[in-house]
């Protein structure tokens, strides 16, 4: 393991800085201070939580131009896009669950039927779990670990982050903004490094991992988890599709193709990399999505003008170009872009038609500025189309037909399918935001996300504790009677059939008191 971290810049090649490598001793100290200070941190109130995260927020937005700035020089994207896809988010998801996280993580009563009637009552409370190491991809290095973090303390748990290889300074900004704000020392921590370190962190045996990335990565990461068994949510990326039917609003549809495919240079798991246009509209879609995309402008991120960055790395430039090459050689034509801007890390937006999915790249994960286009003539084919895939994070259908969409939809394999919308809902910290297939396990934000990060318990209450239960021993002739009847008449639900119970019932409970 190197003991040193450089950063750059990737849309100049600038170094940002240098940092220490948290060695495996160091992640495991680590692990071991958010657990001693979780002793402490799980017994807080909601309020002071809640306190605290809104104090976090207001630390944010007085920081929210440097901290833009960071974003837009360590990952590549857009200022805009640090704006508008990590920062914006980002405080409205801890506004969201700062306010809700107590009532969301209430004691919840369970109804239990006919057992209410012997004077037993069921609840579940939820307990935090503990430390939770949090593993974020590059290509959202703020919003998905400040989020999943935020979450994590509201819910009463430590974190440890193990911010990626490529943006480390970013996850150090985090861990500044929390202490800025005020909350406890080794409540929130981060770590250093690469794929070493973050095998480290699950070595450390955490009670919960997050992991954003790879689907190779996130085997990995399942099996080491397995050995201490730690859960883990893992989100491993998409191969989402957007199907657009004639009747759709095709210029309106143009513009968010565009826009799904290109944001964060195509660097995003549920960016649009599979568009199926229905045939008859497939000619007057693709001059609209051209169009488009000759109007975007492409550079350094950090100039106000600029739409789409450069690529993270050279690994995912190649990926790109790799891509696009096997489009050419498989038939298929490039309509716009289709290019490296020399040694840069800049490829151009790239629109593809003539594909099919037997295209490597409309069956591997690109991540990367292009846009390969399909056509189909029905709609059960284009379902079929939609569901050809390994993966299944997002997907969206349009149409101006809302009962054809809404069928669709809840068809197509995804965890979430958006209505002539696209991409955008995971902004959205109420909704939950996880994948089908390939695109991993488990759910992070809204009800479901939070429900990740606790452990519920089950407390059960006999409010009549004066008569021995009839299942009890020693066992009878007229105990078995008396099962026989839970069985046929009780099993039921049924509250008259349960009347006819009771005789037998009393029987067997006057039995049990004569052997007291």
């Amino acid at each position: 393991m190197t003991d040193k971290l450089t950063s750059f810049d990737p849309a100049t090649g600038d170094e940002i800085g240098t940092l220490e490598v948290t060695s495996a001793v160091e992640v495991a100290t680590a692990v071991e201070r958010g657990r001693a200070e979780f002793a402490a941190w799980k017994t807080t109130s909601f309020a002071e939580r809640r306190r605290l995260v809104m104090a976090t927020r207001e630390v944010l937005l007085a920081e929210i131009d440097d901290v833009a700035r960071l974003i837009s020089r360590e990952s590549g994207k857009p200022i805009a896009e640090a704006l508008s896809m990590e920062i914006a988010p980002v405080l409205d998801l801890m506004q969201h669950f700062a306010r809700n996280a107590e009532r969301l993580l209430a004691p919840r009563k369970i109804g239990i039927a006919l057992y209410s009637l012997l004077g037993r009552s069921s609840k579940v409370v939820y307990h935090p779990l503990g430390v939770v190491g949090i593993i974020p991809a590059w290509n959202y290095p703020f919003s998905i670990p400040l989020g999943e973090a935020v979450m994590a303390l509201m819910a009463g748990n430590t974190v440890v982050i193990k911010p990626s290889e490529l943006t480390p300074f970013i996850g150090l900004k985090i861990v500044e903004i929390f202490e800025k704000a005020g909350f406890p020392k080794d409540t929130v921590q981060a770590v250093i490094g690469g794929g070493e370190t973050g095998a480290a962190l699950v070595e450390a045996a955490p009670d919960k991992i997050m992991f954003t990335g790879s689907v190779a990565t996130g085997k990995k990461i399942a099996a080491a988890a397995a050995k201490n068994l730690t859960s883990v949510v893992l989100e491993l990326g998409g191969k989402d599709a957007m199907v657009v039917f004639a009747d759709a609003n095709l210029d309106l549809a143009a513009k968010a193709a565009v826009w799904g495919a290109f944001c964060n240079s195509g660097q995003s798991c549920s960016s649009v990399e599979r568009l199926y246009v229905e045939s008859s509209a497939a000619e007057k879609l693709t001059a609209r999505i051209v169009a488009e995309t000759k109007k975007l402008k492409q550079g350094i991120g950090t100039d106000e003008d600029v739409s789409v960055g450069a690529m993270s790395s050279e690994r995912q430039m190649r990926t790109v170009a790799d891509h696009v090459e096997d489009f050419r050689r498989s038939g298929a034509r490039i309509e716009a872009g289709g290019r490296r801007s020399g040694d840069t890390l800049f490829y151009e937006p790239t629109v593809i038609t003539g594909a099919t999915n037997e295209m490597l790249g409309m069956r591997e994960e690109t991540f990367g500025p292009t846009l390969p286009i399909a056509t189909f003539e029905t709609e059960a084919q284009a379902v079929e189309l939609a569901n050809d895939s390994e993966f299944g994070l997002t997907a969206s259908v349009w149409s101006s037909d809302g009962r054809k969409a809404r069928r669709v939809a809840e068809q197509i394999e995804a965890g979430t399918v958006t209505i002539n919308e696209v991409l955008y809902t995971h902004g959205i910290g109420q909704t939950p935001w996880g994948g089908f297939k390939n695109s991993g396990r488990g759910r992070t934000h809204g009800v479901e996300g939070l429900m990740e990060l606790v452990q519920g318990q089950h407390i059960h209450e006999n409010h009549l504790p004066i008569l021995p239960d009839a299942w009890w021993m020693p066992y009878s002739p007229n105990a078995v009677k008396t099962f026989r009847g839970f069985a046929s008449k009780f099993a039921t639900g049924s509250m008259l059939k349960t009347t006819m119970l009771l005789p037998q019932l009393l029987r067997r409970i006057l039995e049990l008191r004569k052997k007291d």
